[in-house]
């Protein structure tokens, strides 16, 4: 399963809150695609499968991940930036074992 830093869940809670979507989940996914074999897919999600993996970061920040993608996911964790070099979510996975120039996609 996926962590979340604590500026990533501020943020990810403040994006909610924005979209008036508290009730909602953050889903991190693994799909195949991109110029690395696999890409990475985050978005708000009210339809939480029995099987998914969830856990709540923060004041109340709930995430979730399917089956498949929590195996690739083992031990990654989300961060947030907001500096003038870097800016916006990143995945830091131990288990890619390459990752593209644009840090989308993986292997």
């Amino acid at each position: 399963m996926i962590t979340l830093t604590d500026t990533a869940a501020v943020k990810v809670k403040e994006l909610l809150q924005a979209e008036g979507a508290d009730d909602m989940a953050l889903r991190v996914a693994v799909r195949p695609g991109g110029c690395s074999g696999f890409s990475y897919e985050m978005f708000f999600d009210s339809d939480i499968a029995e099987d998914d993996e969830q856990a709540t970061y923060g004041e109340s920040v709930k995430v979730v991940v399917d089956q498949a993608s929590a195996q690739l996911l083992l031990g990654a964790t989300l961060d947030y930036k907001d500096g003038l070099n870097q800016a916006g979510f990143n995945i830091i996975n131990p288990n890619a074992t390459r990752s593209c120039g644009c840090g989308q996609s993986f292997s």
